[in-house]
């Protein structure tokens, strides 16, 4: 009973969960730290990211970069590299099923030049102080 009550306490709350969901216009033309910040995980939480769509608002055909940040080993890495979408045209990244993250974990974002790319982006944060 010891080990489970100690489990317990090292686990996120999962009986409750806030929902997050925000848009964002992308302007940077750069990876890594230079791209824009779509969501960055809260201190003390845990996410699931459950939904991403990404909006091509020009006319043309432009690519889109969307990476992960690990916090933990301060690497980025791609969950769309060089997307290439279709002028006025939707593309969801959310086929991949779920994303988890973790507490200064981040979503961002970077855009070839001349595109108007919007990314929505939905999760669920659990409470982690033991992260």
């Amino acid at each position: 009973s010891f080990f489970w009550i100690k489990a317990r306490l090292l686990m996120p709350d999962l009986s409750s969960s806030k929902f997050f969901t925000s848009a964002s216009t992308i302007t940077s033309t750069t990876a890594g730290a230079s791209a824009d910040v779509v969501y960055t995980v809260p201190a003390n939480f845990s996410s699931i990211v459950r939904y991403l769509l990404l909006s091509n608002g020009t006319n043309s055909s432009k690519k889109a970069y969307v990476q992960f940040y690990h916090a933990s080993n301060g690497v980025y890495h791609y969950l769309a590299n060089g997307l290439s979408m279709s002028g006025h045209s939707i593309t969801s990244l959310s086929s991949f099923g779920s994303l988890s993250l973790f507490e200064g974990d981040k979503i961002v974002a970077f855009k070839e030049a001349g595109m108007d790319l919007d990314i929505s982006l939905s999760a669920e944060e659990y409470y982690d102080p033991n992260r």
